[in-house]
């Protein structure tokens, strides 16, 4: 077989490989998402907005469901709850696998070296049971999704909502760890993960 034919039928599959992920062809309802996510899934432009790039499809689908269920509930802005509610097992699923095959996107945010020293020892004994580094060889089989190099702004969102009980955790031992942070420590988790891998 030629080369050209062999081209050929690698776009004729519809599916290219990224980041040594298979990456489907675009989903249907790819804009449902890129309204704020980003095709590219960096959600460029809104600081609550998450990285979702490079994510784990595992994540993402147990995000979307979650917001689907009401485990998760929408703070702030009800978009979120709105944009997904219409969506099938399947599109959710087919979502999730499109922005799971993207290379991962750094925040490439500025942060605090020391509260990111401190964050790190806080995280090493509260959090690393679960949350790995996003380039870990065991990322996509962690109980919890990645957060370094994740915006600032998104995670304290995120860790308030839990805070508050406006998002379940996955598992008990995350609701007893979240018990042990004060702001001060918030701080320097979040320092910690605005890095990539300090």
């Amino acid at each position: 077989m030629s080369i050209f034919k062999l081209g050929l039928c690698v776009i004729a599959m519809g599916s290219l490989v990224v980041g040594g992920k298979l990456a489907n062809a675009e989903p249907e309802n790819l804009a449902v998402c890129a309204a704020c996510h980003g095709e590219d899934g960096s959600g460029a432009g809104y600081p609550y907005v998450p990285i979702i790039a490079g994510t784990p499809a595992s994540h993402l689908e147990e995000a979307l469901f979650a917001y689907q269920d009401g485990a998760r509930n929408c703070v702030g802005v009800p978009v979120m709850c709105e944009a997904v509610a219409p969506l099938s097992e399947d599109e959710v699923l087919e979502l999730a696998a499109h922005y799971a095959a993207m290379p991962r996107i750094s925040s490439e945010e500025k942060f605090d070296r020391k509260l990111a020293a401190v964050g790190k020892l806080l995280h090493d004994d509260l959090c690393a049971q679960c949350h790995v580094l996003p380039n870990d060889e065991d990322v996509d089989d962690a109980l919890g999704i990645p957060l370094n190099g994740q915006r600032s702004a998104y995670l304290r969102l995120a860790l308030g909502a839990y805070m508050t009980g406006d998002r379940e955790t996955l598992v008990p031992i995350m609701a007893d760890k979240l018990r042990e942070l004060d702001q001060g420590k918030i701080e320097a988790l979040i320092n910690y993960y605005a890095s990539w891998d300090q």
